[in-house]
């Protein structure tokens, strides 16, 4: 697989529209860059800003998130314990499922419009499998290994802690949110800026023997976001996890809850490659700058977005820098 993909990375073609280019240096930068780069960039980190304005975790967490964790497990799930592996097991799919809205998953979706594929919908299908299969594995590696750390050592850790946040302070959880988050915002920014030519490629090197490389690494970032995520379910579940003292059960855990949290993802792209036609793949290929440009407004939007409603926002919220704009409802 990893043959036939890296055969697919060869030389832009001279499309109207686009600039010319070098050849494409790995499954997140083809090569062909749009115009109006500097245009665009400016756009993303508009939308990604306006983004942490109105954004409100009241209700992406509790009228989204909550809900959809108390209707399919058929009970209150903040006020009923967990009970047992199997309880827990279960719980940590569906609190996943339950946390799927976030920025990271949509920009991971973004940055499939490259492996959207040509074909039959069968043959897309496949073509898209093998990318969101090297994402789950950067995924599974993360949170595997954070939940085994949890199970040994997890009651020492600041997110164990209950600590109420005070105004003009950190809590130590609220440190391991904000640097966490702050690193995957960064980092999704970079490959942004990647997507549309304006930094090299960080895995120009590495995609000649690995072209998969960008994927695991996306994937990884997916995962991460269990390292610092203050999500009301996922604490009752990394509680559970540490209390129990149990690395495989704390791996497991971790693992099917970030599953749950990228299938909803996996599906709807798999619907997007099913019910694509010729004129959206005709429309795509006509300016290979397209797809860049999908990639990259996804990963800066996210990225930004990410940066600033963990890192400044917050600071905010906790009186440390005096104002962040916010709306009414958030």
């Amino acid at each position: 697989m990893a043959r036939r993909m890296s055969t697919e990375i060869g030389p832009p073609e001279t499309t109207a529209g686009t600039a010319a280019t070098p050849r494409a240096t790995s499954m997140l930068v083809n090569g062909h860059f749009p115009r109006r780069r500097w245009l665009i960039l400016g756009l993303s980190v508009l939308g990604g800003f306006l983004l942490t304005v109105v954004w409100s975790a009241e209700f992406v967490d509790s009228t989204i998130g909550d809900s959809v964790a108390d209707t399919l497990l058929g009970h209150d799930a903040k006020e009923t314990p967990i009970a047992g592996i199997g309880a827990g097991v279960a719980f940590a799919f569906v609190s996943g499922l339950a946390g799927t809205f976030t920025a990271c998953n949509i920009a991971a979706f973004g940055a499939m419009a490259p492996m959207l594929g040509t074909g039959g919908r069968w043959s897309r299908l496949r073509h898209m499998f093998a990318p969101l299969g090297w994402l789950a594995v950067g995924m599974i590696a993360v949170s595997a290994t954070y939940g085994a750390v949890v199970g040994l050592v997890g009651t020492a850790m600041p997110q164990f802690s209950t600590a109420a946040n005070s105004a003009g302070s950190l809590s130590a959880r609220s440190v391991q949110s904000l640097v966490v988050f702050g690193v995957i915002g960064l980092a999704m920014t970079c490959l942004g800026l990647a997507a549309l030519g304006i930094v090299p490629d960080p895995f120009a090197r590495v995609s000649r023997r690995f072209p998969n490389a960008p994927m695991v690494v996306l994937g990884a970032l997916i995962g991460g976001f269990l390292i610092g995520r203050p999500f009301a379910l996922f604490r009752q579940m990394f509680r559970d996890a540490a209390e129990s003292g149990n690395p495989l059960y704390g791996a497991l855990a971790f693992t099917l809850q970030s599953i749950g949290n990228i299938l909803v993802m996996a599906l709807l792209f798999a619907v997007v490659a099913l019910v694509s036609g010729p004129r959206l793949r005709g429309w795509l290929a006509a300016r290979p700058s397209r797809v860049a440009t999908i990639t990259a407004v996804a990963l800066l939007v996210a990225g930004v977005f990410t940066f600033l409603y963990w890192d400044v926002r917050l600071l905010a919220r906790r009186e440390i820098i005096p104002w962040y704009p916010t709306a009414p409802w958030s």
